[in-house]
C-alpha cells in the first residue's frame, strides 16, 4: 500500500514539471523566428515581435529606399540643382563681362549723345551703335557719321606722367586701371574719354570750300544738305577752303549754328582736320529711345559724281552729331545673352557626365534601386508570414 502511494506521488510530481497531462509542451522555436532574432531555442515568442503569430508584417519606413512612398531621386536632386545654380552664377557673370568687353572693344559699342550739335539727326539722350569693324573692310566715305578721339587734334595731348618706381603702381597703371575703365564703361560711364561724333564731309585729297551760292562744295560739287541739316540752319556762316591732307578727314555737325567742328579748330594741328587713325567707328543705328529707332545711312547728295570720286551712291539718310561719348549698357546685355547659353550647355554636359558615372553596368540608373526595393519587400513578407504548419506542434508523445 505504501509502495503504490509513493509511486502515485512521484507520477504527480513528474506531471507538474511537464505541465498538465495530455497537453503539448512548449513548441520548438520556428526557424523563421530564429532568423528574425528570437532569443533562443524554446523561448516563448514575444507578442507583437517580428515573426510572432498575428504580428503585422514589417514595412519599410517612409522615405527609405525601396518603399516607393518617399521622395524620388528627382525630388532629392532639386536642392542640389538650386545650390549648383548659385555656385555657377558668379561664373555666368564673369563670362558675360568677358564677352561684353570683347564686343565693346572690338565689334560694336554704343555711345550716348549729350550735346545738340547733331540735331535733329541725333538728339540729346539718344544712344547710337558704332561699328568698329566696318573700316577694316572699306574706306571712310563722305557722309559717314563717325566717332573719333580728339586727343592730339582737337584736344591737347595729356602730359606724360613719369613711370613710378613701384612695380605694383606700374601694374595698376598699365593693366588694372584700363580694365576698370572698360568695365565701368559697360554701365554708361566713360571717365577721361574725349570722343566726338560728326559727319564726314571731306576725305583725303578732297577740296572742301564754303560757300558757292550758299552751299558747301566738295571738289566743286555743291552739296544739297537740306535732308539732314537742322531746320533753319545755313550750311555755314564761316567761309573756308581747304584740301584735306593725306590720312585726315574734314568733319562737321548737322546743327551748324551750335556745332564746334572742323571750322572752329582751323588753328589746331591739322587745320581742323582729324586723323583717320583716331576714328573709333561708324555710327549706323539709333537704338534708344525706341521711338527713334532707325538706321543712319549716307545721304544721297554724297553719291554725286565728283564727291565720291566716281563711286556709286550709298544708302540715303541723315547723320549724327558732335558729342562726347559715354559707353552704354548694350555690350553688357549682349554679353549676358552670350553667357547664358554657354553656361546652360556647360551644366548640361556636366550633369550628363555625372549621370554617366553613376549608372550601373548593363542597366539604366533606376534599375538597381528597384531591385533593392523588391528584395526588401520579399524579406518583409517572410517576417510577416503566419507560422502556419511550423508554428504548432502536435502533442508530445
Amino acid at each position: 500500500m505504501m509502495d503504490e502511494q509513493s509511486t502515485h506521488e512521484a507520477a504527480l510530481a513528474e506531471n507538474g514539471r511537464g505541465g498538465v497531462a495530455g497537453e503539448a509542451g512548449p513548441a520548438p522555436a520556428d526557424p523563421v523566428e530564429l532568423e528574425a532574432g528570437a532569443a533562443g531555442p524554446g523561448a516563448p515568442a514575444v507578442p507583437g515581435a517580428p515573426g510572432a503569430p498575428g504580428a503585422p508584417a514589417e514595412t519599410a519606413e517612409p522615405g527609405e529606399p525601396g518603399d516607393g512612398g518617399g521622395p524620388s531621386d528627382e525630388d532629392a536632386g532639386e536642392p542640389r540643382r538650386r545650390r549648383s545654380f548659385w555656385r555657377e552664377l558668379p561664373v555666368l557673370i564673369v563670362i558675360a563681362l568677358v564677352i561684353a568687353l570683347l564686343i565693346k572693344n572690338f565689334v560694336v559699342q554704343a555711345f550716348y549723345i549729350p550735346s545738340p550739335s547733331m540735331e535733329h539727326t541725333l538728339n540729346v539722350g539718344d544712344k547710337v551703335l558704332v561699328n568698329k569693324l566696318v573700316y577694316d573692310f572699306r574706306d571712310i566715305q563722305p557722309g559717314d557719321v563717325i566717332v573719333f578721339n580728339g586727343v592730339g587734334s582737337w584736344d591737347p595731348v595729356p602730359p606724360a606722367v613719369p613711370a613710378s618706381s613701384n612695380p605694383l603702381v606700374r601694374l595698376y597703371d598699365a593693366a588694372i586701371r584700363p580694365l576698370f575703365r572698360s568695365v565701368t564703361g559697360l554701365f554708361g560711364t566713360a571717365p577721361g574719354q574725349q570722343d566726338y561724333i560728326k559727319r564726314v564731309i571731306g576725305v583725303p585729297g578732297d577740296k572742301v570750300a564754303c560757300c558757292t551760292k550758299g552751299k558747301i562744295t566738295v571738289n566743286g560739287v555743291p552739296l544739297s544738305e537740306k535732308s539732314y541739316l537742322f531746320p533753319g540752319d545755313t550750311p555755314s556762316l564761316t567761309h573756308f577752303s581747304i584740301v584735306v591732307p593725306p590720312g585726315r578727314l574734314w568733319v562737321m555737325g548737322d546743327h551748324r549754328f551750335v556745332s564746334y567742328d572742323s571750322r572752329g579748330h582751323m588753328v589746331d594741328p591739322g587745320n581742323g582736320t582729324i586723323p583717320e587713325s583716331q576714328v573709333v567707328g561708324r555710327a549706323f543705328m539709333i537704338v534708344w529711345p525706341p521711338s527713334r529707332w532707325r538706321v543712319l545711312p549716307i545721304p544721297a547728295t554724297f553719291g554725286q559724281p565728283g564727291v565720291t570720286s566716281g563711286k556709286p551712291a550709298a544708302d540715303a539718310a541723315p547723320g549724327p552729331v558732335m558729342v562726347q561719348a559715354a559707353a552704354p549698357l548694350l555690350p553688357l546685355e549682349l554679353g549676358f545673352a552670350g553667357a547664358v547659353p554657354l553656361t546652360w550647355l556647360q551644366r548640361r554636359f556636366r550633369l550628363r557626365a555625372r549621370s554617366g558615372r553613376g549608372r550601373p553596368a548593363g542597366g539604366r540608373p533606376g534599375q538597381a534601386h528597384r531591385g533593392r526595393s523588391d528584395r526588401g519587400r520579399c524579406e518583409n513578407s517572410d517576417h510577416g508570414r503566419a507560422p502556419g504548419r511550423w508554428g504548432r506542434r502536435g502533442p508530445a508523445r
